[in-house]
This record gives structure tokens, C-alpha cells and sequence, in this order.
């Protein structure tokens, strides 16, 4: 069985292809495109702040709260930037068909 660390490198892959299509699409809000990529620097600060956790505590990220939630962070903001890049094409689509 593959172990979770090569799973989560391996769908990285599928992930980038993914932002290569929706880059290319004229339909894809670009504040929804930067929350996408956004995903991408949530898991670059990830990958380095779980190493630190696992070296310098001897945990897993996940029990060293202040590392966890700085990184937690960037999905967030990641997050917030794809609900509002989508709520702002769905209202100009509105305002768009009202005319």
C-alpha cells in the first residue's frame, strides 16, 4: 500500500493539471484562479512547517497548534478568494441576464 506522503505527492500532479485547464478557460472568475493557486502556497508552507514540526517537537503538525493554524491560514485565505471570486461571477451573471 502506498503510504500517505507519496499519495499527497502524487496529487499534486492531477492538481496542476488542473490549473492549467481552468487557466486557459475564459469562464473561470480570476479571484476564484488566485484562490486555486492559493492552494499551492498553503502546501508549500505546509510541507516545510510539518519537517520543522517532526524535527524541532517530535510531532506531527497537526499537535503543534501555532505552526497548524499559521498554516491553516493560506487554505483559508485560499478558500475565501475562490467563494467570493465565484458569488461575484454568479452576480454578474444575474445583473447580466436582468438587462
Amino acid at each position: 500500500m502506498m503510504s500517505k506522503e507519496t499519495l499527497f505527492a502524487l496529487s499534486l500532479f492531477p492538481y496542476l493539471g488542473f490549473l492549467w485547464f481552468i487557466s486557459r478557460s475564459q469562464q473561470m472568475p480570476r479571484l476564484a484562479l488566485y484562490g486555486f493557486y492559493g492552494t499551492l502556497v498553503f502546501v508549500a508552507v505546509t510541507i516545510p512547517a510539518g519537517i520543522y514540526a517532526v524535527l524541532h517537537y517530535g510531532k506531527s503538525l497537526a499537535d503543534v497548534d501555532w505552526l497548524h493554524g499559521g498554516a491553516e491560514v493560506f487554505l483559508t485565505l485560499s478558500n475565501i478568494l475562490i467563494v467570493v471570486g465565484f458569488a461575484q461571477a454568479v452576480k454578474q451573471l444575474k445583473m447580466k441576464d436582468a438587462k
